[in-house]
């Protein structure tokens, strides 16, 4: 991810003025509410989180323990997360953490959570594989994962990003066969949302998998 950093942090400032990103980030919000209830109460964290619009949204749903973890790349995304924990928008106590689970090599912290939420960040990891490991290991037994996403497309979702190195969306069946391959069980893939842009359509699945 970190080559398109420049890029959200360039965008940082102003992501939350785009009532798309906003509705999109609750209509997530809303599915993992709904498919995994069991994670209310418990600990989350959530993986390449942007401004934290998703954690927002789950915070009303599902009520997690403190301390919730965003992790994001990008300077600027963690930055406007900051902001909003001191402004109150976010809980008190929500901690931001520098983390590429995209490799292999990064240590993994020692905390470990009841649900772990990606959402529309793991078309940008080239290493898929790694990632759900990493976000796997995160969990703790009888966890749950939770994977927003694009539906595989022509490419031309990312067309605005010169250097996009990443996938262009998922095969739904693809993801199914990762997850069960990381060890996690229980995997349901579904609709969840869908993405407009230049008058083009752009289909979200919502995966989610238990950690054994």
């Amino acid at each position: 991810m970190a080559a398109h950093d420049d890029h959200f942090d360039s965008t940082s400032a102003t992501w939350d003025e785009d009532p798309g990103k906003v509705r999109s980030a609750g209509q997530v919000a809303a599915d993992i509410a709904r498919r995994v209830p069991e994670a209310a109460g418990g600990r989350l964290l959530e993986y390449g989180a942007g401004t934290g619009l998703v954690t927002q949204a789950l915070v009303g749903y599902l009520a997690p323990v403190a301390p919730i973890v965003l992790v994001d790349s990008s300077s600027g995304m963690r930055k406007v997360i900051e902001e909003k924990i001191v402004a109150g928008s976010l809980p008190e106590g929500s901690q931001v953490w520098d983390l590429d689970l995209s490799d292999a090599a990064t240590p993994l912290p020692d905390e470990r959570f009841d649900l772990v939420v990606a959402s529309m960040v793991l078309h940008h990891v080239p290493d898929l594989a790694t990632a759900l490991g990493n976000l796997t290991e995160l969990l703790l037994p009888g966890g749950h994962l939770a994977i927003a996403d694009l539906d595989a497309e022509d490419g031309s979702f990312h067309a605005h990003l010169h250097d996009f190195d990443g996938h262009h969306g998922f095969v739904r069946e693809d993801v199914a066969t990762a997850l069960r391959e990381a060890g996690l069980d229980q995997v349901v893939i579904e609709d969840c949302h869908a993405i407009e842009r230049d008058d083009q359509p752009y289909t979200v699945f919502l995966a989610t998998a238990r950690r054994p």
